[in-house]
């Protein structure tokens, strides 16, 4: 597939426009706070482009059942979609101006990167329209600004899987695309709130030295693991000390459901970005499948109901859909 997404001429006059998918995604994969994320299959946000002759990124709508979504901003700036198109237009001396729509499919501080979502759709939705467009190492820093205004850092690991599909490596000038081994992800969302920003605060306390040592050696077991197709590497690898234990209290029952995937079998299962949707990773979709709906119970025990899907952990990217 090119670098440069390709759409035909019409979609490049004033008037036209563009309808992109981008697929939800678990930041973060435990281990690799704030560096590694992969996509799933299954829920995701919509956004539609229509390039306007008029200087400016205008919001004129964000539908979706999804609680919450009627309540974010339509002002451009404080949107994560609307300030990517913002930066596209000056970071690219483009002259005309983009007209959005979102529709959300991934629920508000669920963990799957809602934000990144509406972003990254946005962006390539944009880019579409555009005379020369851009590749999607060019979007990336866009994306990585649009981000930011709802999780107050910049961080890629959801918005540099959405744009290059299956598990990605982000910093914040590159992505690297990560092969990994044909596994599978069950991923299980209760309905509870936890905003990504507050989540971060519990982040604040200092580490031990002793700390940092024992996650540098399970990211480097863990992306070992990726690179050889080892399971028992990846297994090894995917533990996270740093992060999850100061998050875990976040999320009720949390304990019950990580032990849940656990005991199907999973080589690592934890926190999907700042939570509180949980993940785990399998060599097998029957062992996913019957993980799943084990977490669901144990999120049922916490009186929370609960979401689950199984996907590739090589799931898909960003596209033009309409």
């Amino acid at each position: 597939m090119n670098d440069i997404d390709t759409d035909i001429t019409r979609n490049r006059a004033a008037g036209a426009a563009v309808t992109a998918f981008a697929p939800a995604s678990v930041g973060n994969i435990g281990v690799g706070f704030d560096l590694l994320g992969h996509t799933i299959e299954g829920p995701g946000d919509r956004a539609t482009v229509r390039r306007i002759d008029t200087p400016e990124v205008r919001i004129v709508a964000i539908e979706g059942e999804v609680a919450g979504a009627k309540q974010l901003p339509l002002q451009a700036e404080r949107n994560t979609a609307g300030r990517a198109l913002i930066e596209l237009r000056q970071r690219h001396g483009i002259a005309h101006g983009f007209e959005l729509r979102l529709h959300k499919g991934i629920a508000l501080g669920s963990g799957l990167g809602g934000s990144a979502a509406s972003c990254v759709a946005a962006l390539v939705a944009a880019n579409a329209v555009l005379d020369a467009p851009l590749t999607r190492d060019e979007l990336y820093p866009l994306a990585l600004v649009g981000e930011a205004v709802a999780s107050g850092s910049v961080h890629g690991d959801n918005v540099a899987p959405m744009l290059l599909g299956g598990v990605v490596l982000a910093t914040p000038t590159r992505m690297i695309a990560l092969a990994a081994p044909p596994l599978f992800c069950a991923v299980v969302h209760p309905a509870f709130v936890l905003e990504t920003r507050r989540a971060r605060e519990a982040l604040a306390a200092p580490y031990p030295l002793a700390d940092f040592v024992r996650q540098s050696e399970h990211l480097a077991l863990f992306l070992s693991g990726l690179a050889r197709g080892d399971q028992a590497l990846i297994g090894e690898g995917l533990r996270d000390v740093l992060v999850e234990p100061r998050r875990a209290a976040l999320i009720p029952g949390f304990a019950a459901v990580r032990d849940a995937a656990l005991s199907h079998g999973a080589l690592g299962a934890s926190i999907s970005g700042a939570g509180p949707t949980v993940f785990g990773w399998f060599a097998e979709r029957e062992r996913a499948e019957a993980a799943s709906r084990d977490m669901q119970a144990a999120f049922a025990q916490a009186d929370l109901h609960s979401t689950a899907w199984v996907s590739p952990v090589n799931g898909p990217r960003a596209e033009v859909v309409g």
